[in-house]
């Protein structure tokens, strides 16, 4: 699953009585992705120095690309109850 469907699932999942014209989960969907890849490129070490900073870089290329859909993203299962 690509993190802008897993999004727009959620947002239809919403319990929040909003009324959605054709088209408006995108423009949700879309500001929240970019606030979301900020937040995690944020997170990016200027300068790797060590094993975890090497890391995290590799971690914060790899969901900046998934927030990009260039990954599916691994999705739990719904509540095992």
């Amino acid at each position: 699953m690509k993190f802008s469907d897993l999004l727009r699932e959620t947002i239809r999942k919403a319990e929040i009585p909003l009324r959605f014209e054709p088209g408006a989960e995108e423009a949700i969907t879309e500001p929240v992705t970019e606030l979301l890849k900020a937040w995690v490129a944020v997170h990016n070490p200027d300068r790797a120095r060590d094993e975890f900073d090497y890391g995290q870089k590799a971690l914060v290329v790899r969901l900046i690309e998934e927030l990009e859909d260039l990954h599916e993203i691994p999705v739990a299962d719904e509540d095992p109850d």
